[in-house]
């Protein structure tokens, strides 16, 4: 991974993105993908669209959304605690105790999410599973009056963010749902530009896809690919609990995961699993047997139909303020991508037959 790709990692992952408020993060992909895409777009719906070789008769859609889970500013109390609405898939016990940021018009303000002390609690509370109506915010204002002068309603709030490495290539953060597909699609973009391209190549960051895959709706409809690729995240399994019968076996640092499925399109399947023996990549697979929760969802049934494609990366500890992937795992991603886009000839047929 080459010093600019990873500084871009570790910024995207350090920028607030809640669906909805993504245009932080869009404007670093603008100005890093600026440096080398022949096109670089921004559409009515806030998704950054790049390309590579535009005006071919084929064209490719990798997709990584920008996007990350968030809360939502609904009401400040008369003492100046803060209430939210969430944005996206949380559970609350995710939230207690963490240190929280407010994104306002002023700047970042931080703030914490507890609940009374251990020592508070009687026996029925300690069961109780908490919700996240109940939840509040803490800035440490006196009163409704300082609190509202600080906040407003409808202001963005994400995990306090940060990125740490760890050992063996390892390397935890908020946000690793989804920068890391956001990070494959751009740097596979670059890399597949290196290669050499006979198909246009686009690399789009889109938006809201923990709200219902919106972003990718638009952009497909918009970009018009032949072929769609999405790249998520989806849940290792090499860790205490996970169920690999049902949710497969996937390890963190066994390479990139390629789903098979009705949502995936055959022949985008089987040229990926050529693209990994021609790169010498390994390749772990997935298998999911309905429309995925990810943007290849949407892709797939945009116009009259994209041949549609998912590789995810293994993720720990998914929609946490502790998500864990393999740095090793993002680099072969984009590896895989980029031999697969370079592979593409003019005469591709993904019709299934």
């Amino acid at each position: 991974m080459e010093a600019a790709a990873k500084q871009f990692f570790q910024q995207i992952l350090e920028t607030p993105s809640p669906s909805g408020y993504e245009q932080p993060v869009q404007e670093l992909v603008r100005q890093y993908v600026g440096e080398f895409a022949d096109e670089v777009r921004t559409d009515l719906h806030g998704n950054v669209i790049a390309c590579c070789n535009p005006g071919c008769d084929v064209r490719v859609m990798f997709a990584g959304h920008a996007d990350q889970i968030g809360l939502l500013v609904t009401h400040i109390s008369e003492d100046g605690f803060i209430y939210t609405n969430t944005i996206g898939g949380w559970d609350p016990q995710q939230l207690i105790g963490q240190r929280m940021t407010i994104y306002t018009e002023d700047g970042p303000i931080p703030a914490v999410i507890a609940r009374k002390a251990i020592h508070l609690l009687d026996q029925d509370e300690r069961k109780q599973v908490v919700k996240a109506k109940d939840l509040w915010l803490d800035i440490g204002a006196k009163d409704k009056d300082e609190a509202s002068k600080a906040v407003r309603i409808g202001d963005p709030v994400t995990l306090e963010l940060g990125y740490q490495e760890m050992r063996n290539g390892m390397a935890n953060s908020p946000g690793m749902d989804d920068k890391t597909g956001l990070w494959v699609c751009i740097e596979a973009l670059r890399r597949a530009k290196a290669k050499g391209l006979q198909v246009s190549l686009y690399a789009v960051a889109t938006v809201q896809e923990e709200i219902g895959l919106r972003g990718a709706h638009t952009s497909a409809f918009g970009v018009d690919p032949h072929v769609g690729i999405a790249v998520d995240v989806t849940h290792a399994t090499d860790c205490p609990t996970i169920d690999k019968n049902q949710e497969g076996d996937i390890k963190l640092g066994g390479g990139p995961v390629v789903y098979r499925g009705p949502n995936m399109n055959p022949i985008v399947v089987e040229r990926l699993r050529n693209a990994a023996d021609e790169a010498d990549l390994p390749c772990q697979w997935g298998a999911i047997g309905r429309g995925t929760g990810t943007d290849a969802n949407a892709i797939q049934l945009t116009r009259a139909g994209v041949a549609a494609g998912l590789v995810s990366v293994p993720n720990r500890y998914m929609h946490s303020a502790v998500e864990m992937i393999s740095l090793h795992d993002i680099d072969m991603c984009a590896d895989l991508l980029s031999t697969f886009a370079s592979q593409l000839e003019t005469t591709v047929d993904f019709t299934p037959r």
